[in-house]
């Protein structure tokens, strides 16, 4: 084994999704976003219910009645995990950049320079609105660095949008 083959302890250690770690000031995004992520499941959760109790009204078989259990054993099990994938979210302003994580088990870190920036969209559906919540969309030239920011509360969307939006001028490359 040679010298340049050893790696130093530490090496393998560093984690590419958090390569400042005491630099950075993650912020999450609101604890709202779970309940409006539990209330869209549930919706289609009782939409394909609905389905398979009609089928199995007409068919009276077993099967329907098991597809009904796995629909629910399902959407609970996907509740546990939309509690820590919106916990997973977060972002951070940094002075040229934008940078978004989210994911749990692919887990992704964007960084999107203000300079690379063409518009940023704010927007809101029915249940976010219900809840005060709203989505920061950040578009550059190309989709495959596009950014989103989902469950801030107006207030903050406004701010993050008219930053971007000032911050992307400024670099006079983008908005």
């Amino acid at each position: 084994m040679t010298e340049s083959s050893v790696s130093p302890p530490d090496a393998h250690r560093v984690d590419p999704l958090e390569p400042w770690p005491d630099a950075v000031e993650w912020r999450p995004v609101s604890p709202k976003l779970i309940t409006v992520e539990l209330i869209n499941r549930a919706i289609w959760v009782a939409l394909l219910l609905a389905g398979l109790f009609v089928g199995w009204m007409y068919n009276d078989h077993e099967l329907w009645l098991a597809g009904m259990g796995a629909v629910v054993l399902f959407a609970i099990w996907r509740s546990f995990i939309t509690v820590r994938a919106v916990r997973a979210w977060g972002y951070a302003e940094r002075d040229n950049d934008l940078l978004v994580r989210h994911g749990l088990v692919i887990r992704r870190l964007s960084i999107v320079p203000y300079a690379r920036m063409q518009y940023v969209d704010v927007t809101a559906g029915p249940l976010e609105r219900a809840f005060q919540l709203a989505t920061v969309q950040l578009h550059t030239a190309s989709a495959a660095s596009d950014a989103k920011v989902p469950g801030l509360p107006p207030e903050e969307a406004s701010r993050l949008r008219d930053r971007l939006t000032a911050l992307g001028e400024d670099r006079a490359e983008g908005l």
